[in-house]
């Protein structure tokens, strides 16, 4: 990979981690009565198991593209197609974090758009915290929460530059490395939530999310309103 295509990737990949928290809050997340109803007789680990197989499908298919791609002799949109793929993945590994956290009984506290903050803290701590572990949104979506997100970003363009080696590219590689980071931030996000997890049965349960008839303040750092 020449000077200029890693330039390029961190320009690209910057504008991903901006596009992420730009489009967290429009994430469409089920709530715990939804998932209930859609996978019916399922307990809480078997219906996380549900929610981790999905979101891996999903990941391994965009990296299988990727790693398509990067097949060609001279890939010249390769850091585009590299922001395009972790723009996806977080997309989807966001959504899994969110409806984990529904799951065990767990949602971030606040509204819709301080939650998706909230799970996009998680997934740029790379599992290291759950939303219900994370600092005030008032925190998350300041100077702090931009750089954190954007060395999650780049560690991800790190760990998939093995796609672009001659002897590991292609589709089934970038698959592969979809596959294996997204059960491993499931495998570490679970281990926390599952201790602390509260039972279907219990009124402690956070209510059916009110949508978009919540009503917040929040900006993001662009001084644009998120909770829309």
């Amino acid at each position: 990979m020449t000077r200029a295509t890693v330039r390029g990737a961190r320009r690209a990949l910057g504008l991903a981690a901006d596009a992420i928290v730009d489009n967290a809050p429009r994430i469409p997340v089920r709530d715990l009565a939804t998932l209930r109803g859609q996978f019916p007789g399922l307990g809480p680990e078997e219906l996380a198991d549900k929610l981790v197989a999905g979101a891996v499908k999903g990941t391994s298919g965009v990296g299988a593209g990727v790693g398509a791609a990067s097949m060609l002799p001279v890939p010249p949109a390769m850091p585009a197609e590299l922001a395009g793929e972790v723009l996806g993945v977080a997309m989807i590994e966001i959504k899994l974090l969110a409806e984990l956290h529904e799951v065990y009984g767990l949602r971030a506290p606040g509204s819709k758009a301080q939650r998706a903050y909230a799970y996009v803290s998680v997934w740029a701590s790379d599992g290291g915290h759950t939303a219900n572990r994370a600092k005030g949104v008032h925190t998350l979506l300041g100077s702090e929460l931009a750089k954190q997100l954007r060395q999650q970003v780049l560690k991800r363009l790190i760990r998939n530059l093995p796609v672009l080696v001659p002897f590991l590219v292609g589709a089934a590689a970038g698959a592969y490395m979809n596959r294996r980071d997204t059960r491993r931030l499931a495998a570490r996000v679970r281990a926390d939530l599952r201790p602390r997890q509260i039972p279907w049965d219990s009124s402690a349960i956070p209510a059916q999310s009110a949508g978009r008839t919540e009503s917040s303040a929040l900006t993001s750092r662009w001084g644009d309103r998120v909770d829309r």
